[in-house]
């Protein structure tokens, strides 16, 4: 027995004719929800998408901070503070002009963390 055999079969009263076929009003709403759904999706992923700003861009943004609290910021975007701005941190040099700042934080490289360095 086939399907449309089946559905021959079935009372008049127990499943419409509409409800077998697909008709385009149908066909809209299953695209409109489409539609939704991937707008859904597509705010739900956008954080996580979205491009996180460079090294450089978060130290020029400290531009405008105390020079004190630019080497706190400094060292927290790169994971540590450069040798050269430890002594103006602790207060041992005066802190150096804000584009030596720059200068020094744009040129310092990721601490090593292998076992080694400990």
């Amino acid at each position: 027995m086939t399907r449309a055999d089946l559905i021959a079969a079935l009372p008049d009263g127990r499943l419409p004719s509409e409800l077998m076929a697909l008709g385009a009003t149908d066909l809209l709403l299953l695209f409109g929800v489409g539609l939704v759904l991937s707008a859904l999706l597509s705010a739900l992923a956008a954080p996580f998408l979205a491009r996180r700003p460079s090294r450089r861009a978060l130290i020029r943004a400290t531009r405008s901070l105390p020079p004190e609290e630019r080497l706190l910021a400094i060292a927290r975007i790169l994971g540590h503070l450069p040798k050269r701005l430890r002594p103006a941190a602790y207060g041992r040099e005066a802190p150096p002009p804000s584009e030596t700042i720059e200068r020094i934080a744009l040129k310092a490289k990721a601490p090593k963390t292998g076992k080694a360095d400990r």
